[in-house]
């Protein structure tokens, strides 16, 4: 059944995410959306074209979109699905979870760069810069409730900060929070990009896979679905009470998973996303609310906060 679980979890809800991001914003457009499955559709057309690779490029441009998307998919076998669990669960899951993300993403730099495109060079520089913003705040949270709870895995930081108590439930939204703008950030939406703009001086993830074509982008963009998939899957893990019944956490789980995708539809329907400049003060809200779970973690410890 686990198994069942973790692959309607995160083999077939990264389609269906992006599926609903786009009817979403179709129906803000006054336009009828595509099919819920046309990012499958989509998914399957580029599997079946040929692959295009730049003189310029070498084996690494040719081995990160499997080596991307192989990353996420890895990853997503410690993420715990409430009701369900995680295929395999261990101390310090956590700090794999988001180094094999981040060895996926520096095949994708990397990659980038060896096309000797300026182009492809400049979108790699904000992806990494922007990349430098986001992880620290993700360690810096886990960590301290791994402090604040003594345990080291997903799973028991997730079973013990769900308590009811006040202070629990402000460190419950400040995670959520931070978790969707992290969502943003890999999955690269609005307001951090765009993924449907075409002008390469204000791209940034789409910028880098100028180069890429058939089964390489089918790989890519089905990395960036299910990266925004497990995030969405850790933002349920937080939220949802341990003492709730299994089939009810996983009904709530999917909920969620489709609100993130709704919400995330109506952010790009009605913002635009920020100028160049203002993206990284945006990121900064990630460090500002890892500080203060930082400091409530602090507080609980060594000053008997309660």
């Amino acid at each position: 059944m686990k198994i069942l679980i973790y692959f309607a979890v995160f083999l077939v809800m990264p389609f269906i995410f992006a599926g609903i991001i786009n009817n979403i914003k179709s129906f803000w457009a006054g336009r009828q959306g595509p099919p819920l499955l046309q990012p499958f559709f989509d998914f399957v057309k580029f599997l079946k074209k040929g692959r295009v690779i730049s003189v310029t490029s070498g084996g690494i441009f040719a081995a990160a979109p499997v080596a991307g998307a192989a990353a996420a998919l890895i990853a997503s076998v410690v993420v715990p699905v409430s009701g369900s669990g995680s295929l395999f669960s261990f101390g310090g899951d956590f700090i794999f979870f988001a180094y094999i993300l981040a060895l996926g993403k520096f095949f994708m730099i990397a990659s980038s760069m060896e096309t000797g495109s300026s182009f492809e060079g400049m979108g790699a520089s904000r992806e990494a810069f922007f990349s430098a913003l986001v992880e620290p705040s993700f360690f810096i949270i886990f960590a301290s409730l791994s402090a604040f709870s003594g345990h080291l895995s997903f799973s028991g930081i997730f079973a013990f900060i769900r308590t009811g108590e006040p202070l629990m439930t402000a460190i419950i939204i400040l995670c959520a929070a931070s978790l969707y703008i992290t969502l943003l950030t890999e999955g690269c939406r609005v307001p951090v990009d765009d993924p449907n703009t075409h002008l390469e001086l204000t791209m940034i993830h789409e910028v880098m896979v100028l180069d890429n074509s058939g089964p390489d982008m089918a790989l890519i963009n089905y990395a960036s679905w299910l990266k925004m998939t497990m995030f969405s899957v850790l933002i349920s893990g937080i939220i949802i009470d341990p003492s709730t019944g299994a089939g009810i956490s996983l009904a709530i789980t999917l909920v969620i998973i489709l609100a993130a995708a709704v919400i995330t539809g109506c952010i790009e329907s009605m913002f635009a996303r920020l100028r160049m400049t203002h993206v990284p003060q945006f990121l900064l809200l990630t460090a500002s609310i890892a500080v203060a779970v930082l400091s409530i973690a602090v507080l609980v410890i060594f000053g008997g906060l309660k």
